[in-house]
């Protein structure tokens, strides 16, 4: 495993973290327990979760593994600024986190989802969140102040050009690391931690290995291809990575031990082959899952990336779309796109400021619910 300096923090990471929102919850809280123990025996030390994750089970589920794991690990979990937006409300929840994970500080707190610099600013109030949180890191219940950040290169480099957290997360991969480069770049040159979320384009790569074999020209998949980028590449402190088996683990591990950084000439080939359409692709993050009809928006959303990205024909379409709901990721979801009342939630929560709404419509046409 390779281990990075997060920033200027003291702490040394691994290169791959293991992020707790995608958990087989299926399973049973020891099931998956164990599976993050397998990942720290394989020297993974960066576990991320947050409240609300895998239907509100991942911190519980680190809880259980924590009380026996096999090496020394840091935890991140994190609070939005827009629920916590009280000091007394902020100190509250790292305490109930805490509760949760059963340790006795948390390592890296994350001022988390912000997509505008107003979710900024209202962490930044006098009395709100930040506030609470540096009261919790004077009593020792936090280490670090982190933020999680769904902005533009120059909206995070206000950021972090104020002074205020100690790391950032970052959605950035290899398809669109052309258009996220400048928070990346700017947060390592400043000395702060980077850890990645969606390497794998919440997971369009390996979904579309033919597709993307230009990806790794030859040598291994694309998969493979988009988590050498993301571990070996000097500028991100942690790969996040979603764990569901043992093999995915040793997949990323495998990678951490053997890769070396892409030289220029390789990244160069890729920013030529990959299409501006790969920064507004659905990373299937879910915080659109909020729709008053009912309708499974991040399902739709993560459909509409094979026309969007990877330029399906309309009459493809309308065929994905009718095996979506046969067998795919619309089977037995209630709620239909013609359903759509345009009030907007789902756009204001999409962290990658999508036209939820007109791709509804769009959807709606394959699916014959609207007068073409």
């Amino acid at each position: 495993m390779i281990y990075k300096e997060y920033g200027n923090t003291g702490k040394k990471v691994s290169a791959v973290g293991f992020g707790g929102m995608r958990f087989d919850e299926s399973r049973s809280l020891e099931e998956n327990a164990e599976l993050v123990r397998y990942a720290n025996s394989k020297g993974i030390n960066y576990f991320d979760t947050a409240p609300g994750y895998c239907n509100d089970t991942s911190e519980l589920i680190y809880g259980e593994a924590f009380k026996d794991m096999p090496g020394q690990f840091y935890v991140s979990t994190k609070g939005m600024p827009t629920k916590l937006d009280t000091a007394e409300k902020a100190i509250a929840a790292v305490k109930r986190s805490i509760e949760r994970l059963g340790v006795k500080k948390i390592d890296f707190y994350h001022i988390w989802c912000i997509r505008k610099l107003e979710h900024y600013e209202l962490a930044m109030k006098p009395g709100g969140q930040y506030e609470g949180l540096l009261q919790c890191q004077k009593e020792g219940l936090i280490d670090h102040i982190v933020l999680s950040s769904h902005q533009t290169g120059n909206e995070v480099s206000k950021i972090l050009n104020d002074g205020k957290i100690d790391g950032i997360l970052l959605g950035v991969n290899i398809l669109n690391f052309t258009y996220r480069w400048e928070g990346v770049q700017t947060a390592y040159d400043m000395g702060y931690g980077v850890v990645a979320m969606n390497p794998l384009a919440g997971g369009a790569i390996p979904t579309h290995e033919k597709e993307l074999s230009f990806l790794a020209e030859g040598n291994g998949s694309a998969t493979e291809a988009a988590l050498r980028f993301v571990i070996s590449c000097p500028q991100i402190s942690v790969a996040l990575n979603g764990f569901t088996n043992k093999e995915h683990i040793d997949m990323a591990c495998r990678i951490a031990d053997e890769a070396k950084p892409m030289s220029d000439q390789e990244l160069e080939r890729i920013r030529k082959m990959v299409s501006q359409s790969m920064n507004e692709a659905c990373t299937g993050c879910g915080y659109c899952d909020k729709c008053p009809k009912g309708i499974p928006i991040p399902s739709f959303m993560q459909l509409y990336n094979e026309k969007h990205v990877f330029h399906k024909s309309d009459e493809q379409m309308k065929n994905i779309l009718n095996d979506s709901f046969e067998w795919g990721i619309l089977a037995g979801k209630r709620g239909l796109e013609s359903e759509c009342i345009e009030c907007g939630l789902c756009e204001r929560e999409c962290t990658q400021h999508l036209p939820i709404i007109e791709r509804l419509k769009e959807i709606s046409m394959w699916a014959g619910n609207q007068d073409s």
